[in-house]
């Protein structure tokens, strides 16, 4: 019989205090029973909690989806080739989460924190849960900061508060993405950090938007989450949340944060083919019945918070993808049922040169004038109502040769407006501009010009503003406000342009 010496009884005793931690702790270990399609079902996981974070043996990570009485039902994120039957799996006891800090701004990070712009690591501790309960109502402050766009036709009609959600819907190929890309390059130099998540996009796409935001500069202050088309579902259903665990890391500091979800209908996809899979019942258009749920506690999770809570927000910017222009379709009517508005963007105006093509008529923002500064309500006035009607005498003149007076000074108003709200990608109008073009407008300024020289009279009427009166512009700019004074002295102005170019 052996003996064992002094020496290695002081080292066996060293060696279990070291190991105390991982000795100590109660968390069980499972074994895979079957795999498939990027879920795993794993034996022996008695008291894993939904959501919480699991580790195979060969260090691939997945999240509990379903509980059932004898099994668990996970979701991997990554290769499952090396997954077998009997492989081991270790409970963590930590809730899915991302690391957060400003060291991502800038980057361009996979749903999980990694980099993936080949910029080498990012250093961070700080840790929030991708699952979050939104504010309370306490916490909450009503929406009244406008976030401006830059483009005319949203801030004039449509107005997006900080803390609101506006959906942005319409068919493939309409300028979705555009509207929230215009938006996120126009809050340079505005103290607002952006959040840019691909669900399901074509990487080229992905591409082809980071290479725009560096040479705008935009990229400076956002960040972009990308789960795209090739990655697995489960990666492309976390995306959003662990977008919106970083943007709330930035609202509870204080900051205002505007994140972007491209797009949400892809969302519902990959959640309805995970649910499938862990074999739970179809409903309506198969999609699972908690598909309502799935997209209220994301969405609710943007807010305007009271300084008591941080002060911060976040504007959410979702965009869902429509089939042939049907708003009625189960995950269109959800979303539109969450949100605080939509623009919806329509194929035929696409078609026929307008851009942003935004249908007046179904669009809305359910905030409204809250969210508008007091110069631009005052400017915007009545400019729905104005297009809509020009619109209507523009059908019905058809039939008709002969016009009165004030049918042809309505129709060219009409035309007008409709010129003034096209704006190309990229070209964004300061507050301060777009107060003094509805000004002009609605006082006739415009009406001697030729209707496809209405763009160009605009950019060099705002140049001659900013160059022969930069007092006006600057005080719209620091009052928000717009006297009748000060409207006369621009309607003044303008005319006094008008009388020696046109």
């Amino acid at each position: 019989m052996s003996i064992i010496n002094s020496d290695e009884i002081i080292s066996i005793i060293k060696e279990e205090i070291e190991n105390y931690d991982e000795v100590s702790r109660e968390y069980e270990t499972g074994t895979v029973i079957a795999v498939g399609d990027g879920i795993a079902t794993i034996y022996g996981l008695d008291n894993a909690m939904y959501g919480e974070i699991l580790t195979f043996e060969n260090g691939l990570k997945g999240i509990v989806q379903n509980i059932e009485e004898k099994a668990v039902g996970c979701i991997l994120f990554g290769d499952e080739s090396e997954i077998r039957e009997g492989t081991g799996v270790f409970r963590t006891g930590k809730r899915a989460g991302i690391p957060v800090g400003e060291e991502f701004i800038g980057r361009i990070i996979d749903p999980l924190g990694s980099p993936i712009d080949g910029k080498g690591p990012i250093e961070t501790e700080k840790y929030r849960p991708i699952e979050n309960e939104a504010p309370g109502i306490v916490d909450r402050l009503s929406v009244g900061v406008p976030l401006e766009t830059g483009i005319l036709a949203i801030d004039s009609m449509f107005p997006i508060g900080r803390g609101q959600r506006e959906l942005i819907i319409g068919d493939r190929q309409t300028g979705k993405t555009s509207i929230a890309a215009d938006t996120i390059i126009n809050q340079k130099g505005k103290d607002v950090i952006c959040i840019y998540t691909s669900i399901g996009q074509k990487v080229s796409t992905i591409a082809q938007l980071a290479d725009n935001f560096r040479k705008t500069g935009a990229m400076d202050y956002t960040i972009m989450v990308c789960a795209g088309a090739g990655d697995c579902a489960p990666l492309q259903y976390v995306a959003p949340y662990a977008a919106t665990a970083l943007a709330e890391y930035f609202m509870y500091e204080g900051k205002d944060v505007l994140i972007v979800y491209d797009d949400l209908s892809k969302h519902a996809v990959a959640y309805r083919a995970i649910s499938l899979l862990l074999g739970r019942s179809p409903g309506r258009e198969a999609y699972p019945g908690d598909v309502f749920y799935l997209h209220s506690r994301l969405l609710e999770r943007s807010s305007r918070l009271s300084p008591e809570a941080g002060g911060g927000s976040i504007t959410a910017l979702p965009i869902i993808e429509t089939q042939a222009g049907d708003v009625s379709a189960y995950i269109p009517t959800n979303v539109i049922s969450i949100t605080d508005g939509q623009l919806f963007l329509e194929t035929s105006l696409f078609n026929a040169g307008m851009r942003p093509a935004l249908n007046v008529g179904l669009s809305v923002s359910r905030v409204g004038g809250n969210a508008q500064s007091k110069a631009m309500k005052k400017a915007s006035g009545s400019i729905r109502i104005d297009l809509a009607q020009a619109r209507e005498l523009e059908s019905f003149t058809q039939f008709s040769s002969d016009l009165d007076d004030d049918t042809k000074r309505r129709l060219k108003y009409g035309q007008c407006l409709t010129q003034l709200l096209k704006q190309p990608l990229g070209e964004h109008l300061s507050m301060p501009q777009q107060v003094i073009t509805l000004c002009t407008v609605s006082n006739g300024i415009f009406n001697d010009v030729n209707t496809e020289d209405v763009k160009s009279f605009q950019a060099d009427l705002l140049a001659y503003f900013e160059n022969e009166h930069k007092d006006l512009v600057d005080e719209i700019a620091s009052t928000g406000e717009l006297s009748d004074d000060l409207k006369s002295r621009i309607i003044e102005a303008a005319e006094k342009y008008r009388s020696s170019h046109v």
